[in-house]
């Protein structure tokens, strides 16, 4: 089969890999319909993570081939929706609502890679959700984000506590930001804040239910939120970038006893501990228990409820992939889906 493998930083071909086969009882092939590239797949472009020969790619959807002997909630010829983690959703810490930290968790980027024409899903009766039937391709966008931004945005817009009543300010304006907005709509905050200076972008987040637009940055953009708030910080914010600046940002912008989601992926973020503990927030975040949220997202999306596909603002074929790559590294795309 064809699947992306990044062989260094910058590096990044469409080759042949092997085909995946049933190793383990519990195991789906699923023969993928669409994937993409997330903004956390740009780490390891920039060289910021390790990247020696990576099959890429951890948002997927598509139709089962085969399943194991143990798999029961699946079968072929499924239309699936998968989480970025795996997950058997059976454990004590997925009962609890952490699927993202099962006992046997495993990371989809890296090691299996499903920016492919096929992938083998380990653990897939807690890992895979198959929607109501063959869904029309217009749709396949929508349940594409629902793999992983737009369940990490609405983790983030949870931990946040986004609710009626309640000013929610979103740091970033990638997918995930994006993403939060939408979640944070949803879920009936009043008021929403989307810090961006892009102008595509701050469109995209006005029509997903961002109320105002910040565009000023770090002490500056605190400022500037803490003006619309009476002074007071926004009751949650999501930090959906992962940077130094961005956190702290993040951080200033929530009022005290508010609640602070961060879901974007960070390298050498410090926080210093006496700022944290002086802010008297509360604070949740991490890899995303995306799986915890998907059948919830899934029928949203098949009732037509929420349309997170316009996210994609670039799609292009497998075989181009190191060019959506290049486009996204160049913030000329916010996310690139790519057909097979």
């Amino acid at each position: 089969m064809r699947g992306v493998i990044m062989h260094s930083p910058g590096d990044v071909r469409v080759e042949e890999r092997e085909d995946p086969r049933i190793i383990e009882p519990t195991d789906a092939i699923v023969t993928l319909r669409a994937t993409c590239i997330c903004g956390s797949d740009l780490w390891p472009y920039r060289g910021v993570e390790e990247a020696d020969h990576l099959p890429m790619g951890h948002e997927y959807v598509g139709v089962v081939e085969e399943v194991g002997s143990a798999v029961t909630t699946v079968a072929p010829g499924d239309f699936v929706v998968g989480s970025f983690i795996i997950s058997d959703n059976t454990c004590e810490i997925c009962r609890d609502g952490f699927p993202s930290k099962c006992v046997h968790a495993q990371m989809v980027a890296g090691t299996i890679g499903t920016q492919a024409e096929k992938a083998r899903i380990p653990h897939a009766d807690g890992t895979l959700v198959a929607t109501p039937g063959e869904p029309d391709p217009e749709l396949i966008p929508a349940l594409l984000a629902a793999s992983d931004v737009l369940g990490t945005g609405w983790f983030a817009a949870e931990a946040a506590q986004a609710g009626p009543g309640r000013t929610v300010a979103v740091v970033g304006d990638g997918a995930v930001g994006l993403m939060a907005i939408l979640a944070a709509r949803e879920l009936g905050a009043e008021r929403i804040i989307a810090m961006s200076r892009h102008p595509e972008r701050q469109k995209l987040a006005r029509h997903y239910g961002a109320t105002d637009i910040v565009e000023e940055r770090g002490d500056a953009g605190v400022e500037r939120i803490r003006e619309l708030t009476d002074g007071l910080g926004a009751h949650g914010v999501v930090e959906a970038v992962g940077t130094q600046e961005s956190f702290m940002q993040a951080v200033g912008v929530t009022r005290g006893g508010g609640h602070l989601g961060y879901v974007g992926v960070n390298f050498d973020v410090h926080i210093p501990g006496i700022q944290l503990f002086f802010a008297g927030i509360h604070t949740l975040g991490g890899p995303a228990p995306v799986r915890r949220f998907l059948p919830d997202l899934i029928d949203r999306i098949w009732r037509g409820e929420i349309d997170p596909g316009k996210v994609f603002d670039l799609t292009l074929p497998l075989e181009e992939a190191p060019d959506g790559y290049r486009a996204m590294d160049e913030r000329r795309a916010t996310k690139v889906l790519l057909t097979l």
